[in-house]
């Protein structure tokens, strides 16, 4: 029965009509299962009831005008149960709902089973005999496997299908939701964005003449330098913040000895240049998209977006030109993977949002669209691009909804929230240079969270007041070997140079298990778990002593430099870490003193030193560490996932993810009350802190400062220069008073609409 169920989901996700697909899937079963009957029906929430969309067996003039009620018939309680229901004589039974034009009144044994996906209900698949019998378990085992597997494939057919469906009497149709990528709102029509090259579609050639190739490769390799210089230096005359850092890393590979020659391997070997650059690039994707960090694995997309643009120029050189997209005056980009480099290539040119079929909110085409306040919607659940193409949308960057062809009320509806948008950014960018502090006093410091080399003088004019976590991992991940002392402090001056009068934080390496280095690859049956950060780097003091010591010597003459420890589980950890931070200081103040290290200022600074609190272990032990460390800072993405042992990243369980869990923010607010009672400055870096309600909550429970990235500095700045402390209070008292995330997101989305602060979470003000 295995090959059996194998070929009949195979065969319904190849078919491109829903309808078609449904209806060679109940004539399937109904075959596989030697039955007389097999139907499908499926949930429409908009009128709380199931609609008959495919059957062998029942009448065909009741297919698409049978609906039934959620609480109604047998098909009903299916639903209602969302299990199994197996009926000898369906008939007989008490929910049993006579449909005259259904013409079942002769099919006495039902099973049916509910498909679901992701804890929804989409539809009810039932099976029918005419014999008076319980259906085996053999059987129902069958049936219930078989919906489990079409459970995902409906879900993606369904909203393939649902750009198709026509108006209902003129009412508009949520059509599409997506992760949303990017606050906003857009109202425009839709244009298809092709990747002007693609790797993935070319095949490998061998060519004669190497060095030809190696010229070629060259020359592209200069024009793509260029084509990025160009949108950089347009992209710097609007843009305030590090999101430009993107365009940095690119020019940065570019300049990389280690990729040219890589690809330059490759062409020696026989490889014309654009298989040369297939393989390498294919290659460095893989080992970017295999990490935990979402971050970090978003890079990927980066990489083979770099790896496109090389492709471009090198096709170029065999062509006279491409026929250039006539575009509207204003429009709505979409394509498969919006990269960042589109964004910089379409923004002056009329464009109004976003859609990526792929993509997180961590791409940098999200981080990007934020920095420029383009509305952004990304993952979109797959549909075929053409049915975009031309379409008037409207994008709801705060929710993901995608609305296509929408009808003129409710485009006239969009259009007044599109103006009081408009509103509210002129009025938070106003405020940008405007200190932190709450209506009756408070003040509170707003960091940035950073993690490329360059940019920083962008990074300055955010309306932050230092970094408060430098993600250093970055730099050795673009390297084919660790990168030595002398690399790693011409890196970490030019980050210290850039905020000489402000604090930045440094996070020390955070690498291993799933997130491990090309170079040094770890290979572990449970990463999250295993051996990472910390860890590696106390196993491997080598490394650790070489980066500390970069560190130190980078802060000389600046003394801005604090240095932040991750992944730490243990006082033990705490303790080997400050002996080897220890060891390192001193080597360099003997080396100052016995000529070896040249300073004009013979005085190296000696760093605070604090810890990430993302292991759940440490909350139970902060007297121990307040006394060892110099601060604290929550890493409240992982203390989240540990808490809720839920893998953030996986689609399965990401909706279990959630930083307003009544159980995180308790360990938040304890958090806060002991680093208080030990008189340790404490500051949280993640996602939460970037969000109005989060920033709200953590400056009642009295976190010193909060780092964010830069996109997000000015609203939460004017989130919190209009609410009182006390305000505040009240507010965190409640909520963790609250028993599902769920009671916590309402109750606080209340809250900011009574504050007159509704604008930043949803559309409208």
């Amino acid at each position: 029965m295995l090959t059996t169920l194998r070929r009949i989901v195979l065969e319904f996700n190849q078919e491109a009509e829903l309808d078609t697909a449904l209806a060679q899937l109940v004539l399937h079963v109904k075959q596989a299962m030697k039955t007389d009957c097999c139907s499908i029906y499926l949930a429409d929430y908009s009128k709380q009831s199931f609609l008959l969309k495919a059957s062998e067996g029942l009448a065909k003039e009741a297919l698409g005008r049978t609906n039934i009620g959620f609480s109604e018939g047998v098909i009903g309680l299916v639903g209602q149960r969302e299990e199994p229901i197996n009926i000898a004589n369906a008939h007989l039974h008490p929910h049993f709902k006579k449909i005259p034009h259904v013409k079942e009144d002769n099919l006495k044994a039902f099973l049916g089973t509910p498909i679901i996906h992701q804890s929804k209900v989409l539809g009810i698949i039932s099976v029918q005999q005419e014999q008076v019998r319980n259906f085996d378990e053999n059987e129902e085992a069958f049936l219930v496997t078989l919906a489990a597997q079409l459970a995902s494939a409906l879900a993606n057919a369904e909203a393939r299908g649902m750009l198709g469906q026509k108006k209902d009497h003129g009412k508009w149709v949520k059509q599409l939701v997506g992760i949303a990528g990017a606050p906003g709102l857009a109202l425009s029509q839709a244009i298809i964005c092709q990747p002007d090259a693609d790797l993935s579609s070319i095949s490998l050639l061998k060519a004669n003449d190497s060095q030809h190739e190696k010229q070629r490769f060259y020359q592209a390799v200069l024009k793509t330098r260029v084509d990025f210089q160009y949108m950089s230096e347009q992209l710097a005359q609007i843009l305030s913040d590090d999101s430009l850092d993107i365009f940095e890393m690119y020019k940065h590979l570019l300049s990389s000895a280690s990729l040219a020659d890589e690809i330059n391997e490759k062409i020696k070997l026989g490889w014309n240049a654009e298989s040369a650059l297939k393989l390498i690039i294919d290659r460095y994707v893989v080992q970017f998209e295999s990490l935990d960090d979402v971050y970090i694995r978003e890079r990927g997309s980066d990489v083979r977006d770099l790896g496109n643009r090389i492709l471009f120029n090198l096709q170029q050189q065999q062509q006279q030109g491409h026929q250039k997209q006539q575009l509207p005056e204003n429009f709505i980009l979409v394509a498969e993977d919006v990269t960042a480099a589109m964004l910089a290539q379409y923004q002056h040119k009329g464009l109004q949002a976003i859609i990526s079929l792929s993509g997180s909110n961590n791409s940098h085409a999200a981080i990007l669209a934020r920095a420029l306040g383009i509305p952004a919607i990304m993952g979109v659940d797959p549909i075929p691009l053409d049915q975009l193409d031309q379409q008037t949308v409207i994008v709801d960057g705060y929710s993901g909804e995608l609305f296509v062809a929408p009808d003129e009320s409710l485009q006239a509806e969009y259009q007044h929230l599109i103006s009081e948008e408009a509103v509210l950014t002129e009025k938070v960018r106003a405020a940008v240079d405007l200190p932190t502090i709450t209506q009756d006093g408070k003040a509170i410091e707003l960091l940035l969270n950073a993690g490329l080399a360059s940019g920083f003088e962008h990074s300055v004019r955010s309306g932050a007041t230092g970094i408060g976590l430098y993600r250093t991992e970055i730099p050795f991940l673009e390297r084919q070997s660790f990168p030595t002392e002398q690399e790693q402090t011409q890196l970490y001056k030019q980050v210290l140079s850039a905020f000489p009068s402000q604090q930045v934080t440094m996070r020390t390496l955070d690498v291993g298990g799933d997130k491990a280095l090309p170079y040094f690859p770890i290979v572990e049956e449970n990463p999250f778990l295993g051996w990472r950060g910390i860890r590696i780097t106390l196993d491997h003091p080598e490394i650790f002593l070489v980066q500390i010591r970069a560190m130190i010597r980078a802060s000389i003459n600046l003394n801005n430099l604090n240095i932040m420890l991750p992944m730490i589980a243990s006082v033990n950890e705490v303790d080997d870490a400050l002996n080897l931070i220890n060891q390192a200081y001193f080597e360099l103040k003997d080396e100052l003193k016995d000529g070896l290290c040249t300073v004009r200022n013979e005085k190296i600074p000696r760093p605070k030193v604090g810890i990430m609190l993302e292991v759940p272990s440490v909350i139970f032990q902060l007297k121990e560490l307040a006394q060892r460390v110099d601060f604290f800072s929550v890493g409240s993405n992982d203390l989240t996932q540990y808490l809720l042992a839920v893998d953030r990243n996986n689609p399965r369980v990401s909706s279990l993810y959630d930083a307003y869990h009544p159980a995180v923010l308790r360990a938040l607010n304890v958090i806060a009350q002991e680093s208080s009672k030990y008189l340790v400055p404490l500051s949280l870096c993640g996602e939460l802190a970037g969000e109005p309600a989060g920033a709200i909550l953590l400056l009642a429970m009295g976190y010193d400062k909060l780092s964010m990235n830069p996109h997000n500095v000015a609203r939460i700045k004017w989130v919190l220069r209009h609410i009182d402390y006390q305000r505040s209070q009240v507010i965190l008292a409640h909520a963790l008073t609250l028993s599902t995330a769920k009671q916590v997101h309402g109750y606080l989305n209340e809250q900011l609409e009574n504050l007159g602060l509704g604008g930043f979470v949803r559309a409208g003000m």
